[in-house]
């Protein structure tokens, strides 16, 4: 019990750094330390070590426990994201003197297979917002809203469901979006949007009795909406009009920064308005270009 108590002050110390000094989101702090916690209790049975210190774990036991879980079966990308985490943990005691080497310093991340990020076409979208007629209800304008703000924005489901009336510069024609981080971005937004954002604000203050004005989207209730209520309202409505596999708030994320792309937008520009910190994140959507080139040239060359 004790050795837990330790393991456990010890993976606390490294999750408070990455809540409060590097601003991890929430999911990736979870995620990080469920596979901690899951990498100790391996030591713990595997090896006799109830109480290891960190410059007792070897780059053979960290090889040891990844063998285990590819034999369980564990997908490259789970595996690649469980050495993440232990390489950011070991670093975190290597910089603040809590150890002098760490044992990740040989071990290699697996290949994980790269998977083309899922989007709409054109028509499909100009079908979504053109000849979709949503219900003239509280719910039938917010889900007309979400859609309209994923499509035109690129912003993450989480950042939608935040996004406060105070962040929306309609004079300026701009949001301003607190991404991952707590790193701010403006993305403009276009005379449409904007003319729908105003009359939602107005509706909202209209037909609802108690309506939350602090952020922008609120259900039926007046409340802050939920990421369950934007993902099940993302897929009812893609279902309409397109039959790709993949039906959530991501995709229109995806198809944003496809359209940009298609249309001739500079990748760096994209990057930008996706908050990603680096282009890496970006440039999986050149590859996609490439993809649709090649079955262009399949098509359209005599000699493909």
């Amino acid at each position: 019990m004790a050795s837990e108590q330790h393991n456990e002050v010890t993976v606390n110390n490294f999750l408070n750094y990455l809540r409060f000094e590097k601003r991890y989101s929430s999911h990736t702090i979870i995620a990080y330390q469920e596979d901690l916690q899951q990498f100790f209790t391996y030591l713990r049975e595997q090896f006799s070590m109830p109480e290891p210190a960190l410059a007792e774990i070897a780059p053979s036991f960290v090889r040891s426990w990844l063998a285990s879980l590819k034999e369980n079966k564990n997908s490259a990308k789970t595996i690649k994201r469980k050495i993440s985490a232990l390489k950011s943990f070991f670093k975190y005691f290597v910089r603040i003197g809590g150890l002098e080497q760490s044992p990740m310093t040989i071990i290699i991340s697996p290949k994980a297979s790269r998977r083309l990020p899922v989007f709409m076409e054109q028509k499909e979208t100009e079908t979504l917002f053109n000849h979709i007629e949503f219900p003239d209800t509280w719910s039938g304008h917010t889900e007309r809203l979400i859609l309209a703000i994923l499509y035109n924005t690129g912003m993450r489901r989480s950042e939608l469901v935040n996004l406060k009336e105070s962040q929306v510069n309609t004079a300026a024609g701009s949001i301003k979006v607190l991404g991952k981080g707590n790193k701010e971005r403006v993305i403009p937004v276009s005379p449409l949007l904007k003319k729908e954002i105003n009359e939602y604000i107005a509706q909202k203050v209209r037909i609802l009795e108690q309506p939350n004005r602090v952020y922008l989207l609120v259900n039926d209730k007046g409340r802050k909406l939920s990421i369950s209520y934007v993902y099940n309202a993302i897929r009812k409505c893609l279902s309409v009009v397109t039959t790709i596999d993949k039906k959530s708030p991501h995709v229109l994320r995806h198809t944003f920064a496809t359209h940009l792309l298609n249309n001739g937008a500079d990748l760096n520009d994209v990057k930008e308005l996706l908050g990603h910190a680096s282009l890496a994140a970006t440039q999986m959507y050149t590859h996609l270009n490439i993809e649709k080139l090649k079955d262009i040239y399949k098509k359209a060359h005599p000699k493909a």
